[in-house]
């Protein structure tokens, strides 16, 4: 179930489902109008604190993909260690013997 916030100029409440690439989408918008001017001081205050609330949000998403990411990278480099102590346990049964068309160096 996503969370809402609530959005105070009527405008579509910021929820754990929307994405980052939205949400932003949304940011730029508000922005946009923000910028324009010619709004009175209640929707600009309104449309102030919608931004704040996408900022956050894709603030907390941004965050969460770098957690992924290290996570991911942790995993990778621990599967490296994992491969190389493997590797380094290994050790021959005998020595190589040479093929029957090789001749033996002396």
């Amino acid at each position: 179930m996503a969370s809402k916030q609530s959005a105070k100029d009527g405008g579509p409440p910021v929820t754990t489902a929307d994405g980052f690439e939205a949400l932003y989408g949304r940011l730029e918008e508000a922005v946009t109008k923000l910028e324009q001017g010619g709004l009175s001081l209640e929707e600009s205050l309104s449309l102030y604190e919608e931004g704040m609330n996408l900022a956050r949000r894709c603030q907390e998403l941004l965050q969460q993909a770098e957690l992924r990411i290290t996570r991911l990278q942790e995993s990778f480099i621990d599967g490296l260690s994992a491969i190389r102590e493997e590797a380094s346990e290994y050790t021959p049964d005998s020595e190589p013997q040479p093929a029957q068309d090789e001749l033996p160096l002396e």
